[in-house]
């Protein structure tokens, strides 16, 4: 964060944390990331595109009634699915 992107003022002293080498920080309330946590990680698809999608007026009825994100959601779904579809072939 630095002054462009930030309205307040951060209180952190910067120079202090540059200072700190890697050994200074305490990372025991973080845990060791393992070849599991990476295995099942989820590969970031890069930024969404725009499309026009045609729906069944229930479906959308369905998601919209969720609220706010149902966007977000009908991905979500069609993500998981897809997901699937790759695991069987």
């Amino acid at each position: 964060m630095n002054a462009k992107n930030s309205k307040k003022r951060s209180r952190t002293d910067w120079k202090r944390v540059d200072a700190l080498r890697d050994s200074d920080i305490d990372l025991s309330d973080s845990p060791e990331l393992g070849s599991d946590f990476f295995a099942n990680a989820i590969f970031w698809p890069g930024p969404k595109r725009q499309i026009t999608l045609r729906l069944d007026p229930d479906v959308l009825k369905f998601f919209r009634k969720q609220g706010r994100g149902y966007q977000t959601a009908i991905n979500a779904v069609l993500r998981k699915y897809m997901e699937a579809q790759v695991r069987k072939a």
